[in-house]
């Protein structure tokens, strides 16, 4: 009896220990009670009825991300590519998504190239390849909208790769090889007109100095002359100056000496000697100094004679 009462405990124990449920964090639980929707557990622990509750579907709360294989599509100008796809979704909802949709990811996969290619079959192939994030806003639009009534909200799409033809892109890329000949040329072009403007520039600042520093040597050499002009000008006034002076000195000391009037003719006929200087034909002695020419005369017929005496 004992036996059977430690087997019931242990039975009863291995039961409640076995429905005893922790939920980790940002991950949830849809419980179903006789077959019919009960409840759902968030993070924590939770408590199971046994045989009577189960667990329909662990559901993880957290964004995931799931990525499509290429979906062929064509373009308005009847360019066949294919372009795979990459979407961001969140669960919202445990209840909608455990019971709105049996296959909720082949749903979005579907939906997902279906809405490609109506959106592609209205664009231009130069188009498809420039217009990504209206691609993807018109995508993301439309995925959201339809996965609400499933608990599920698709927060971002992206286009991961567009795959044109091999002719397309043999043609795309010879186009770019032109491109950047054409940009390269442009650059050169650029480059060289840059040059040249930098070496007239460089001409005309090298004329423009020439002509500066010619001006300012003839302007420097200009002022030259004219301080040569002024110390020459101002040496001839303050000789003519001693001049004067020495002759109105030499007038006063004459005048201080009071001489007779017999060195006064002596200086006469001396004045009278130097204005002749052996040129003038013709000139008028005064009256006050005739008289002396006699005495000139004997001085003069005097003065040799004097040696032979001694």
């Amino acid at each position: 009896m004992e036996y059977l009462i430690i087997g019931i405990v242990v039975v009863v124990l291995v039961l409640i220990i076995s429905n005893i449920h922790i939920v980790p964090q940002a991950h949830a639980m849809v419980i179903e009670r006789l077959g019919k929707y009960h409840a759902t557990w968030n993070t924590g622990l939770n408590f199971k009825v046994p045989f009577i509750d189960r667990i329909a579907k662990k559901i993880n709360m957290m964004e995931q991300v799931v990525d499509f294989p290429p979906q062929p599509v064509i373009t308005k100008d009847n360019v066949r590519m294919q372009i795979d796809t990459v979407v961001f979704y969140q669960i919202t909802d445990c209840h909608a998504y455990t019971y709105g949709h049996a296959m909720p990811m082949t749903a979005i996969e579907n939906l997902t190239a279906t809405t490609l290619r109506n959106i592609i079959g209205d664009l231009e192939l130069d188009n498809t390849l420039t217009s990504r994030d209206i691609i993807n806003t018109k995508m993301r639009a439309i995925l959201d909208e339809a996965t609400d009534p499933w608990g599920i909200k698709v927060n971002r799409v992206e286009l991961k790769n567009i795959i044109p033809p091999k002719e397309i892109q043999d043609a795309m890329e010879k186009q770019m090889k032109a491109e950047r000949e054409r940009r390269e040329a442009i650059l050169r072009a650029e480059g060289e007109k840059n040059s040249a403007i930098l070496v007239a520039e460089g001409r005309k600042q090298s004329a423009i100095l020439e002509a500066e520093a010619e001006k300012e040597a003839l302007i420097l050499r200009a002022e030259a002359a004219r301080e040569s002009t002024i110390r020459k000008a101002e040496g001839e006034a303050e000789a003519i100056l001693k001049i004067q002076q020495a002759t109105a000195d030499g007038i006063r000391m004459i005048n201080e000496a009071q001489p007779g009037e017999g060195v006064i003719a002596i200086k006469s006929l001396e004045a009278f000697g130097k204005a002749a200087d052996g040129k003038a034909t013709k000139i008028i002695i005064p009256s006050q100094i005739q008289g002396l020419a006699g005495l000139v005369t004997s001085l003069s017929e005097i003065a040799p004679a004097q040696p032979e005496q001694k």
